[in-house]
């Protein structure tokens, strides 16, 4: 149960992949310090329909990465901006390069996901700097999916940083993206159901400020 539902000592919190949820601890470790009475259950969330656990009720507060613009969800403090990477096949041609561009990037098909186009486009621009079409192909559900995929060579992926870190593959290579800002993750949450608990998560998450995140 949520605390929006009448349990006010339990705080449900959305957060990336399993593996990632370890850069994340000094803010779990910060808020249960600082809130004993209050206990805080970390779940994982999917990229797939995101906000879907928010309006359910699954989930108090979510960490997306931005923007998030939907009229019902209050946008939060920034927990962690990533640089950015491409995933590709171990064997592919982009690996001839120790960095790529967009403009590189866009000579490959990239995965899709049924998601609000202008989120999906925070994190796979539609098109490059030029104005080349950046092609969106096979819809997948899970980073599995994903990965077989960039495996096989079907699609290459965009991903933040902390993929090469938790999700390291001999089949698999990941490339710096050169020319794209860091990615942005923020906490989400649905405004009317702000309470104490939400609130102070943000304070929380206010006072240790954004974590610096590198890649390796």
């Amino acid at each position: 149960m949520g605390a929006h539902d009448g349990d006010i000592g339990d705080i449900a919190l959305g957060a990336p992949a399993d593996q990632f949820r370890n850069d994340l601890r000094p803010y779990w470790d910060a808020f249960r310090s600082g809130h004993p009475e209050w206990r805080l259950r970390i779940l994982q969330a999917p990229f797939v329909d995101p906000f879907a656990g928010l309006r359910r009720g699954d989930v108090d507060v979510l960490v997306a990465w931005l923007p998030v613009e939907e009229p019902d969800l209050t946008v939060g403090p920034v927990l962690f901006a990533e640089p950015r990477v491409l995933a590709v096949a171990a064997d592919h041609e982009l690996t001839r390069h120790t960095t790529v561009s967009l403009e590189m990037i866009a000579d490959f098909q990239h995965p899709n996901v049924e998601a609000a186009d202008y989120w999906h486009d925070g994190f796979v621009p539609t098109h490059t700097p030029s104005g080349r079409a950046i092609e969106r192909g096979p819809v997948v559900w899970n980073s599995e999916e994903i990965f077989t995929l960039v495996s096989t060579g079907e699609v290459v992926s965009l991903f933040s940083g902390h993929m090469a870190r938790y999700w390291a593959r001999p089949d698999i290579a990941y490339l710096p993206v050169r020319d794209m800002d860091a990615l942005p993750y923020g906490a989400v949450w649905r405004t009317d159901t702000e309470n104490d608990l939400i609130r102070a998560f943000a304070q929380t998450v206010r006072d240790l400020g954004p974590t610096s995140t590198e890649l390796s």
